[in-house]
């Protein structure tokens, strides 16, 4: 019996719909990132996107655990001396609340060109609006 393998054009893509109120960030991008991914699907190939398009709504209503909205912070390095600056998650959520959802699913795919195409595959929207619905993306409920 020989290894099923998708090949990139026989994969059938779908798209859902995420409401983040009141969801816990890590829990619910574990679960985006696995959809990203492909892993729900029984033709999923590691070395093939095979992943669906999920659209996020709400992310400006994410609940974190503990004292993470003070304690949680976020760096990233301009690459001269003295270059690194961080931010908290409770400013950053202030600033661009989208980013938090965007960088916590980030971190959970895989660093490599394909990581970065699945990625692209992930929208993020602070409200209720979102410019997808020609898409008919179907409920997810995580």
């Amino acid at each position: 019996m020989k290894t099923y393998q998708a090949k990139p054009h026989e994969i059938d893509r779908k798209w859902f719909l995420v409401d983040a109120r009141e969801r816990t960030l890590g829990r619910m991008a574990a679960e985006i990132a696995h959809i990203l991914r492909g892993k729900h699907k029984a033709e999923f190939t590691p070395h093939v996107d095979t992943g669906d398009f999920v659209v996020v709504i709400n992310a400006d209503k994410i609940h974190l655990t503990g004292k993470k909205w003070k304690d949680k912070v976020y760096y990233h390095y301009s690459g001269y001396p003295g270059g690194i600056k961080s931010i908290t998650a409770e400013k950053l959520h202030a600033k661009r609340p989208e980013e938090l959802v965007r960088k916590a699913i980030k971190g959970m795919l895989p660093k490599n060109p394909l990581g970065r195409k699945m990625f692209k595959k992930l929208k993020v929207y602070t409200g209720e609006e979102h410019p997808h619905q020609a898409q008919k993306p179907e409920l997810l409920s995580l």
